[in-house]
């Protein structure tokens, strides 16, 4: 039997991190203003639980334990966005501005994944599928904030 830690470590990575994007997506929909974005955020968080849970199945089909908690530096990152909300008010597109950045975040870690000669297959497969939901929601949110700039 082949050794599937490498894959088992790379898909828990982007576990916690799809985690950290869902739970962003849902602190970004109690913040937003007169709830303006607040179906897209709820919307957006859903599917990257969705996301997060195909990884999760594919670990446990090699045999892995999934991840099931997002980054600790995530964490801290979102104490410092609430605590910065509650002393400037909540303004859409400094939110905006935060979930886009985040988005950036997820991108790279899926686009890495992508480039990694080491995935099996299968594994390759299943990330390709949801990095297509991945590019969606940050594509959207690049041009969300881009016309907010204007």
């Amino acid at each position: 039997m082949s050794d599937n830690s490498h894959d088992i470590s790379t898909l828990n990575d982007l576990i916690a991190t799809t985690i950290d994007s869902a739970d962003g997506y849902t602190e970004a929909a109690k913040d937003s203003e007169g709830g303006r974005f607040v179906t897209l955020f709820t919307s957006r968080a859903a599917e990257r639980r969705e996301v997060a849970t195909r990884l999760q199945q594919e670990v446990t089909r090699l045999g892995g334990n999934p991840e099931d908690d997002g980054t600790v530096l995530a964490g801290a990152h979102r104490m410092f966005l609430n605590l910065k909300s509650m002393m400037t008010g909540q303004d859409d597109k400094a939110i905006v501005n935060e979930v886009e950045a985040g988005e950036d975040h997820i991108k790279a870690k899926f686009e890495d994944a992508l480039g990694d000669t080491k995935l099996s297959p299968a594994v390759r497969s299943v990330i390709e599928g949801c990095y297509s939901s991945v590019k969606a929601g940050h594509d959207e949110m690049r041009d969300i904030k881009h016309s907010m700039q204007h």
